[in-house]
């Protein structure tokens, strides 16, 4: 049995099918406290990014922590407004939107938009302008750091798309602070996902720090110092990073700023928490390979074709020999795999198969390719009497559900 979550998985695979992914929801209260705990010591806000995990029960569960929300659409910023989120705990980040989400964003009366380039500046001022308010803002900085991750998920190199350089960065806060649609109340910077190495985030968070002391000479007085995220997790028993030394590197590049901190982890709170539960539909060898093929595919979780990336996996209820296979589902790309060459139990039609760590960027990520419906999301906590509960917080898609706008296209002719 998994030593992570600790429930009879043949029971809930006999109530709801699978495959399903299932959440350990204390796991995540437990996290988002650790971090809020090592940033007591100053101002701070912790901004969930929503693209990890955007299930509405998850992000009820955030809220009552008092945690806010970094958006990266106007279909997140409305996730967390459904939920009951005040406005003011929602960014707005993300390098392509649109004038639509711009004005609902500032209909909305959300804190801050993050900019990423000198174009959308103009294009929120005209947009605010129209509407007769000012716009609160902060620029997204790229310091140029070397994040030291995957190139996919690296975000704070001159040659990613994301943010902008300082000289400019110091072009639109002048700009902005002279106008009259347009007010600055922070700066952002964010360099990258899955970072082991928190030394990257203290040069950049130092860098930064820089830009905001030469600001505040010219008279551009900041409130918010966002750090966005990136905490990498285990994945493969790698240390996490010491939140305590995360916390400290940040808090020092800040001495003689009185900013509030504001923080945008993701995966770090939710990816450790969650598994993608599936069924062994067949064992399948060939002259040179054995095969697990499960009822789950890349459509469910895309992280291993997309990145390569590693998920421990268990078949909790299998003992014996174990030997080498390739971990796949049925869709017709070869890249649709969850493990290569992997030391496995023997396994036979029926059995459960478990992938783990995959609570963030698992169901966020997945889709309907081959028609494939999506599965259902459940949540593991326990009750004030201690005694663990498993609930529903997403149905499984049906085939009716996932054609229905079609089917009305079609019958309007």
């Amino acid at each position: 049995m998994s030593a992570d979550l600790k429930f009879d998985y043949k029971a809930l695979a006999k109530e709801f099918g699978t495959p399903f992914y299932i959440y350990d929801f204390d796991m995540i209260k437990e996290r988002f406290l650790r971090l809020k705990t090592a940033f007591k010591a100053r101002k701070s806000q912790i901004f969930y990014a929503m693209k990890a995990n955007s299930n509405l029960s998850l992000l009820s569960l955030l809220k009552e922590l008092d945690s806010g929300f970094d958006c990266v659409s106007i279909g997140e910023v409305k996730r967390a407004l459904q939920v009951g989120t005040k406005p003011y705990k929602i960014i707005f980040s993300g390098v392509g939107k649109s004038e639509l989400e711009l004005k609902q964003a500032l209909e909305y009366d959300i804190l801050y938009i993050n900019l990423e380039s000198e174009a959308e500046m103009y294009v929120l001022e005209n947009v605010a302008k129209k509407l007769d308010i000012k716009a609160r803002i902060s620029i997204r900085v790229n310091p140029n750091v070397d994040a030291k991750t995957h190139p996919y998920i690296s975000t704070g190199l001159n040659v990613n798309k994301f943010g902008v350089a300082f000289d400019l960065a110091r072009k639109m806060y002048l700009y902005a602070h002279k106008s009259e649609f347009l007010e600055p109340v922070g700066i952002h910077f964010h360099i990258g996902s899955q970072l082991l190495d928190i030394s990257p985030i203290h040069e950049a968070s130092t860098l930064v720090a820089k830009l905001v002391r030469e600001l505040k000479a010219l008279n551009i007085e900041l409130k918010f110092f966002d750090i966005g995220g990136g905490l990498g997790v285990s994945y493969e028993g790698e240390s996490e990073p010491d939140l305590y030394a995360y916390a400290q590197g940040v808090l020092g590049s800040l001495s003689g700023l009185d900013l509030t901190i504001a923080l945008e982890p993701g995966r770090f709170l939710v990816a450790r928490a969650g598994e993608l539960v599936s069924s062994v539909l067949y064992e399948k060898i060939t002259p040179s390979k054995r095969f697990i093929i499960t009822d789950a595919a890349m459509n469910d979780l895309l992280r291993p074709s997309l990145y390569n990336a590693y998920h421990e996996i268990v078949l909790p209820y299998n003992e014996g020999e174990k030997s080498p296979c390739d971990v796949v589902g049925g869709i017709c790309e070869s890249g649709d795999f969850f493990a290569k060459d992997r030391l496995l139990e023997q396994s036979k039609n029926g059995d459960i198969l478990v992938i783990k760590n995959a609570g963030a960027y698992g169901f966020s990520m997945s889709s309907n390719y081959n028609t494939r419906p999506k599965v259902c999301e459940l949540a593991k906590f326990k009750d004030k009497n201690d005694k663990t509960q498993i609930k529903l917080i997403r149905k499984r898609q049906s085939f009716e559900t996932l054609v229905q706008d079609e089917l009305e296209c079609l019958k309007e002719g």
